[in-house]
Formats: structure tokens, sequence, C-alpha cells
């Protein structure tokens, strides 16, 4: 099966479970009659809309290169993860926003309606259901090496997060009484923050590589040491490196015997190619400038 083929199936099912999981909880949300399941509800149809985005966005990033886009469409794979990010942080402002509202209602002497046990199942159901996915799903974005997956895995994951903090205000309000009915709105409170959490996290990410963000320190100096294994090859310098969606691109200088025949010259520039296509993919952008040394380096 095809890498993209791959995704689509990963993702296809993570949306068949989000849509199970919007109709249940906002159902168990309404007649309930709880605040935190209906936000874990509006987090599930965010997990659902995100789960459309990757749909697409994944599509677009496997087409080849063409006369616009030297460099392929992966980006718009990094596109879709922090556009993921920027819908977490929406709905985890909303869902905080709401939770504050519920609680200076209560400490004003407002009365919070109790939640009922059919919202208590509900959460129970969507911690188990959730974070299987978000194993099956980090699974296999690690083995794709696909940021949008893991973007939607840890999606998957806040969710669940979610669930938790959910069924703790339920619970703790079914089993206190009426005077704890706050316990509520504050768990929707915990939800929001984990949430802000993960997306932040994931925006990071996705502008820092939208932004050219160089590799890791750890990976640049690794690229260096692969370099520096090529018996004649010396001093490579002036590193450039950084993501087009799930491949990487590499360019820099290196020094080499300028007496020797250009052939030679090009082979040495070859097995380095080579070498870094070995250990970072076949569909790593490399390019290597070759400069010339007027003694053979010692």
């Amino acid at each position: 099966m095809s890498r993209e083929k791959d995704i689509y199936k990963v993702t296809l099912w993570g949306s068949f479970v989000n849509a199970i999981l919007v109709a249940f909880k906002f159902a168990a949300g309404i007649f309930g009659h709880s605040a935190a399941m209906i936000a874990d509800a509006v987090h599930s149809l965010s997990d659902f809309a995100t789960d459309i985005v990757v749909l697409i966005f994944v599509k677009i990033s496997h087409k080849p290169k063409d006369k616009s886009h030297d460099y392929g469409h992966g980006k718009y794979e990094t596109l879709a993860t922090t556009l993921i990010g920027a819908v977490l942080f929406i709905v985890a402002i909303g869902i905080f926003a709401e939770g504050v509202k519920k609680i200076m209602f209560w400490g004003n002497g407002g009365s919070l309606v109790m939640p009922g046990k059919l919202a208590l199942w509900a959460a129970l159901v969507s911690i188990v259901l959730k974070e299987f996915v978000f194993q099956y799903t980090n699974y296999k974005a690690k083995h794709l090496d696909s940021q949008a997956l893991k973007a939607n895995a840890w999606h998957h994951r806040s969710d669940a997060l979610s669930s938790v903090g959910t069924a703790i205000g339920i619970g703790g309000a079914l089993i206190g009484g009426e005077r704890w009915a706050v316990l509520d709105p504050i768990a929707s409170l915990v939800v929001g923050a984990l949430i802000v959490k993960v997306a932040l996290d994931l925006l990071k990410n996705g502008v820092g590589d939208l932004m050219e963000q160089s590799l890791p320190e750890e990976t640049e100096n690794e690229i260096i040491d692969i370099v520096k294994s090529v018996p004649e090859v010396v001093e490579p310098h002036e590193l450039c490196t950084r993501r087009i969606g799930n491949h990487y691109a590499i360019e820099m200088h290196v020094l080499m015997n300028g007496d020797i025949p250009l052939k030679d010259a090009h082979d040495k520039a070859s097995e380095i190619e080579n070498l870094l296509k070995q250990r970072y993919g076949d569909n790593t952008h490399i390019v290597i400038h070759v400069e010339p040394i007027e003694e053979p380096h010692r």
C-alpha cells in the first residue's frame, strides 16, 4: 500500500470514530445536562473537521513536482499540521471561556444543573475509543514519517485527555451532589488548558517548518559526520537544511583536492548524495557544491 493510501486509511478510521462520538457526546451533553460533555463534543467535532483537512492536504502533498512547484507539494502537509493546531487553539479558548462564565455564575450564587449519568458513560466510552485511535494513528505517523498524521494523532490524544477531565468533573458532581455541580465547568477549564498546550506545540512545529526552520542540531551534526566519512572530502560547511513536508532538503559546500579530475569530484559528490539518501530517504533534496583546495587535506 502506498504512503498516501496508508495515511488515508488511518485517517478514515479516525474520522469514523469521531463521527460516532460527536453524535453520542452531543446527545449525552444535552440530555445529561453537562457543560463539560458539550465542550467535549465540540472538541470531537473539531477532530472530525481536522480529519477532513488531513485527507484534503495529504492528497495535494503527494502530487509530484510540476512547473510551478519545483520542490513538490510537501509543504501542504505542513500547512495541514498548522491548521490543525490553529483549530485546536480556537476550540480550547472557546471551551475555556464557557467554563469561566459558568464558574462565575455559580460564584455569584447561581445554581448549576447537575450532570446526568449518561454524560459520564459518554466520557468513559470516549476515553477508551480515542486512546485506541491515538495509539494506532501515532504508530502509523512514526512509520510513515507524516507530520499531519502525527498532529492528528495528538488531536485524538487531546480528545481522550479532554474526556478524562470531563469524566472526573461529571463523576465528582454526581458523587458530591448539587453543591459540587461546579466541578463540571471546572473540568471544562482543565480540558481547555490541556488542548491549548497541544495546539501551541503543533503551531510551533508547523509554523517553524513553513518559515524554513532548520533541522534539529543533532540531525545537522549527523549529516556533517556522514559527509566527513567520505574519503578525500573535507571541511563540509555552509550547511543549510529544512523540511519539505515529510522530506528533508540539504544543501552544503565541501572541499576537495583541486587537482583531481572533474569526474572524480562528481563521483565523490554522488557518493555523498547516495549516503544521505540511504539515511534520510530517496526523496531527500540534496545540493552539494564542490570547492577546490590548493593542497590535499592532511
